[in-house]
Order: structure tokens, then C-alpha cells, then sequence
């Protein structure tokens, strides 16, 4: 059996991050291979993560009272995080004490990144010092970077790649523009593998709530969902992150718990890019704004699926939000889900012959 390391983000106190390693290792292994996900290590990557967790909304301080949720939110993860298949412990700044492999898949999340808070810069991400035989990415994505000129000296490494895909149209112009080739589009684990997804949700809940997740919303966006849920007498819930704007929060969710609620709901309201996903995965009408720091990777999701009418944009009229939140999602949009899970699918059996 073929021994596989995936090298992405799976300890980030982030139900996207949780998720799409955990579906990719899950995947790896329905196609019959030995998958584990590289234990990366680092103090300084740690103490900036769980300094986040406990303080997401910065430069919005976290009220005293939330403290004792996000903490709770984070043992939660671990708990989680315990569970998943791991490599044996090496230094992410070192990592000549990782084990070999015959083959290695960087992705997916921002891994290509040089603007990630924390772990943008790590050459491990582009390849350098990994044991192994051959490289591979799956939907690695360089999130907002959207100019060539930061790959400066890092795009070379990236040559040693012997197959690259990228979950997204920026990361798939950056690939061109420096390498000179078009890279595979393929989908993100948690829309490519959604088995451990749904087999870990609860569908049997009456929907009569709406998922909020997300935070530092536009007042405008917040005012649109507010007046839409009122009219129709829908709790808004926000799960992961406190927003006052919404009825209710559930703050210390864990990552099952996460996909749980976001299968249980009548629709989603998001400006993360696993919103969209998890909306997607679950077949829910969902609403997504743009924010600074995931613009390029909702955006582009969206225009890859045809689902490109669920952002919303404060020229639009707040009867556009009527439509896409309650309605189902259009079927051309599963047909396109569809087809890609198959060009993703023949990437990845290409990869591990």
C-alpha cells in the first residue's frame, strides 16, 4: 500500500482548516492508499494560533465573558485534532527528523500563502527539506497573495513538483504567470470527499434557525440579514465567533458540532470561504459577502461552482437576498459540483499511480 504524507494546516483552531485535511486523508485512504497527515511543529506557529483563537475579532477586543467559550472551543479541537491520522512529530522550522515517504501532497488551504500571518515564508510549503520521493499538491491555494512579484525566488521551488493543482482561479493565473503552465482546478477536500462530513451531521432537526458564521460582517450585509430573518421569523445563531447582531451564539462549537449545525440549518449567511463550502456540501441557500482577506478564494469558488449570484454587494437590491436565500440552489450548480469531483478525482488517480 502506498504510503502518502499530506502536508497542510490541520492543527488551526478553524472548522475549514479541521475539515479539509481530515476529508483529504479520508479520501486518500477510500482510494486505497496509507494516508497521514504530517505533525508539523512549532512553538512560535502555536502561540500565534491559540493567541487568535482566543482573540479572533482583534482589533475588537474579546468581553471577558468569552474567554471561557473560546478556551472550551479550542479543547474541543484537540480533542479532534487527537483523532486524526499523524505522522510522527518533527520540527516545522527543521524538519530533517520527519519520516520519508514515497510520496508527499502539499494542500490543501493557503499553504503557497507568503501573506499568511504565521505561516507564510516557511519554505517547507513550497517543498524545500521534505523526505520524500515525489511532490504533489492537491487545491493548494496562495489565498489573497494576488501578485506574481512576492514569488520572487519562490516559484523555482515549485518546479520540483511533479503535479500541481489549485482550488482556485488566482492561485491558478500565479501558476501560469510564474511557471508557465496551466495548472489542474480542482475542488476543495471538503467538496471533493464530503463522506466524513456528512456522516458526522444530524439532518433529523426541523431547519428553523439560520447559520451565521463569520464575524466583522459589513453593517449594510448585517442590516440586509437582520431585516430578511425578522421578516420571516428566523433565529439568526452564529456559530464559532461572537456577532451581537445575531439572536443567539454558540461560540465554544466543536468541529463536528460545526458541520452538525451547518446541516441542520434552513440557510447560511458567511464571509469565510468554508461557509460556502460547507453551504455547498449540505445543499443550503446560503449568502456570502467579500472581506479583505478571503476576497479572491469566495469569489472564485463561487464563479468555479456557478454560484457566483450567492455574494452579495452593497449596490444590490435587498430583494436579491429574497432569491438566493429562499430558494433551493439551482441544480446546475451540483451538475457543475459534480463534474469537477470527477476532473478532481482522474488529477488524483494520475497522481498516485
Amino acid at each position: 500500500m502506498l504510503k502518502v504524507g499530506i502536508l497542510t494546516f490541520h492543527r488551526c483552531i478553524n472548522y475549514g482548516s479541521y475539515w479539509q485535511a481530515r476529508c483529504l486523508a479520508e479520501g486518500l485512504a477510500s482510494m486505497g492508499v496509507e494516508a497521514v497527515l504530517l505533525e508539523h511543529a512549532s512553538d512560535r506557529v502555536n502561540r500565534a494560533e491559540w493567541r487568535c483563537a482566543l482573540q479572533p475579532l482583534l482589533p475588537a477586543p474579546t468581553p471577558a465573558e468569552d474567554y471561557p467559550l473560546y478556551r472550551a472551543k479550542i479543547r474541543k479541537f484537540f480533542g479532534s485534532f487527537a483523532a486524526l491520522p499523524l505522522s510522527s512529530p518533527f520540527s516545522l522550522e527543521d524538519p530533517a527528523a520527519m519520516d520519508d515517504y514515497p510520496l508527499v501532497i502539499v494542500g490543501s488551504d493557503e499553504v503557497w500563502n507568503l501573506r499568511h500571518p504565521w505561516y507564510g515564508g516557511y519554505p517547507l510549503f513550497y517543498g524545500e527539506g521534505l523526505r520524500c520521493g515525489r511532490l504533489a499538491s492537491y487545491a493548494a491555494t496562495f489565498g489573497n497573495l494576488a501578485s506574481s512579484e512576492r514569488l520572487e525566488g519562490w516559484a523555482e521551488k515549485l518546479r520540483g513538483f511533479s503535479h500541481i493543482s489549485v482550488r482556485d482561479l488566482n492561485s491558478g493565473r500565479l501558476i501560469r504567470d510564474t511557471l508557465g503552465f496551466e495548472p489542474e482546478l480542482v475542488l476543495d477536500p471538503c467538496l471533493q470527499f464530503p463522506g466524513a462530513i456528512v456522516a458526522d451531521t444530524d439532518g433529523g432537526r426541523e431547519p428553523d434557525y439560520v447559520a451565521v458564521y463569520g464575524h466583522s460582517f459589513p453593517a449594510w450585509f448585517r442590516n440586509a440579514v437582520r431585516d430578511w430573518a425578522k421578516d420571516r421569523g428566523y433565529p439568526l445563531v452564529s456559530i464559532g465567533y461572537r456577532n451581537d447582531w445575531a439572536d443567539a451564539q454558540w461560540i465554544d462549537a466543536g468541529p463536528e458540532e460545526f458541520a452538525g449545525f451547518i446541516a441542520g440549518a434552513r440557510a447560511v449567511v458567511t464571509n469565510f470561504f468554508h461557509g460556502c463550502v460547507f453551504s455547498l456540501v449540505n445543499g443550503k441557500p446560503f449568502a456570502g459577502v467579500l472581506s479583505d482577506y478571503r476576497s479572491s478564494k469566495i469569489r472564485d469558488l463561487t464563479l468555479t461552482v456557478g454560484a457566483g449570484r450567492h455574494v452579495m454587494t452593497e449596490d444590490m437590491e435587498p430583494s436579491h437576498l429574497d432569491v438566493i436565500l429562499d430558494n433551493p440552489l439551482p441544480a446546475a450548480v451540483s451538475q457543475r459540483i459534480s463534474s469537477l469531483r470527477h476532473a478532481s478525482s482522474a488529477y488524483l488517480s494520475h497522481v498516485l499511480q
